[in-house]
């Protein structure tokens, strides 16, 4: 069989971004998914021995413990081949892990019971603890750390440009100015927002054996508090305990995970695609890098291909997320195995967002500020401040401002000139007059400059 290596692996995920997307390899691989099984059994087996009203097995050593646990924080490639060895055997990929922990207990550890590995238990209860621990601990740990990376970065250059004056544009048509600082502060905001919520979001887990009963644990053990047990145990874990469930643990709160990634990423194309439009506006110039090309044919192109390529994988990455969360919740009565084939996916939908927020930072890295034409663009638009002349003439009570203003900048190119005229012409307060008349586009942009240095709020 041929190795898998960069160049004949199906998925670019595992080929051409294989080197960007590696730290989810640790979470999201089938060696990774036999070690969240074996320590979801082994972490059962020692709250099992530490039950006072579980007679019939002793309590484990501190000593007999760290083996156990040492069992699956020092799993190997060759445990990972072991497994899939009695796999081959069992066709069931969860027993298989219970062999391997039996084999390794009757090797190790001979003052242990092995039939007590996945006592009462059905594989899904393994299943859904494994895989939610995987997502919560991939998104926590690897995901999370660098979407702040990339809103550390848009927040530093909020401030950087929290006074840079910039021609607004509504529908396409220059509207009222407003700063570079304060357009990129809205989506440091946003992003924070939702940061927020997928941090403290936890995921639920279910332990309540084959058709979420305590069936076989109440018979065999009924002197045990089996749903306190449950709730103690999937807490230490890390998780939300769902006591009330059937043979599955029912998803919605991978859903409702999968729903935050989709509108972050839905920010993160905003992001994209608004850089897109000030590069194409040369608002922003990328500096270019020595022996790149942009262009097969074309040599003087720069593109904004960092961009674009996030763009293309935040939008996988979205068809992946809304369809895990569309399918997961729904099961046929006690469970169907439907989800076990479309679980073992969701690592995609995560190497994608993590690949563009790569791809983000790197695009912000190779951006400038063109200062000259923001300038030029406010200079060549002077009847933006036809909305400010209108709003102080209703101040004032002037009859008909916005028809007055209408008449005179719809359509027409409006200078400098012609706008001091206008309001010269105006029965206003010298004061108000004055300000008007000393009024350029910009200048008028009101607090932007504070909301970009989060003054506001």
């Amino acid at each position: 069989m041929t190795s898998l290596n960069s160049f004949n692996a199906i998925s670019p995920i595992d080929g051409r971004y294989r080197a960007e997307v590696l730290p989810l390899s640790d979470y999201f691989s089938e060696a990774a998914l036999m070690r969240y099984r074996l320590q979801i059994e082994i972490e059962y087996l020692i709250a099992l021995s530490a039950e006072p009203n579980l007679k019939e097995l002793p309590a484990f050593s501190a000593q007999i413990q760290v083996a156990l646990r040492e069992c699956y924080e020092n799993f190997s490639e060759a445990d990972a081949g072991a497994i899939k060895s009695l796999e081959a055997t069992t066709n069931h990929d969860v027993k298989a892990v219970e062999y391997f922990l039996k084999n390794f207990i009757s090797q190790h550890l001979p003052t242990v019971n092995p039939e007590w590995v996945h006592f009462a238990l059905t594989s899904e209860d393994v299943n859904n603890l494994a895989y939610g621990l995987m997502w919560q601990e991939a998104v926590q740990q690897v995901y999370l750390p660098e979407l702040q990376r990339v809103n550390t970065v848009l927040q530093h250059l909020a401030e950087a440009e929290a006074e840079t004056s910039l021609l607004a544009l509504t529908h396409g048509q220059p509207a009222t100015p407003t700063t570079l600082g304060k357009e990129i502060a809205v989506f440091v905001a946003r992003l924070e927002r939702q940061r927020e919520v997928l941090q403290s979001h936890r995921l639920l887990g279910k332990l309540a054996g084959a058709s979420g009963t305590w069936g076989a644990h109440q018979i065999a053990c009924p002197d045990v508090n089996w749903p306190q047990f449950t709730r103690t145990l999937v807490e230490r874990l890390g998780l939300e305990p769902n006591l009330t469930v059937t043979q599955i643990e029912s998803h919605d709160s991978l859903a409702e995970n999968f729903h935050i990634l989709i509108r972050v990423n839905s920010i993160l194309i905003d992001l994209c695609q608004d850089m897109w439009l000030y590069i194409s506006r040369e608002v922003f110039r990328q500096r270019a890098k020595k022996g790149e090309v942009g262009s097969s044919t074309m040599p003087h192109k720069v593109n904004p291909i960092q961009f674009e390529n996030a763009e293309g994988n935040l939008k996988l990455a979205n068809s992946y997320l809304h369809f895990l969360a569309e399918k997961l919740p729904v099961s046929r009565w006690q469970r169907d195995l439907t989800d076990s084939t479309t679980l073992r996916n969701q690592g995609m939908p995560l190497a994608h967002s993590f690949l563009a927020l790569k791809n983000i930072l790197k695009g912000l890295d190779r951006v400038a500020v063109n200062h000259r034409q923001l300038a030029d663009e406010l200079d060549e638009h002077w009847e933006v401040l036809a909305e400010a002349i209108q709003t102080v003439l209703r101040k004032n009570g002037h009859p008909n401002p916005y028809e007055a203003l209408k008449a005179l900048t719809r359509g027409q190119t409006i200078d400098a000139e012609a706008i001091r005229a206008f309001v010269s012409s105006l029965d206003l307060p010298e004061a108000e007059k004055a300000t008007l008349q000393g009024l350029t586009p910009a200048e008028y942009t009101g607090l932007a400059g504070k909301i970009a240095r989060g003054e506001i709020g």
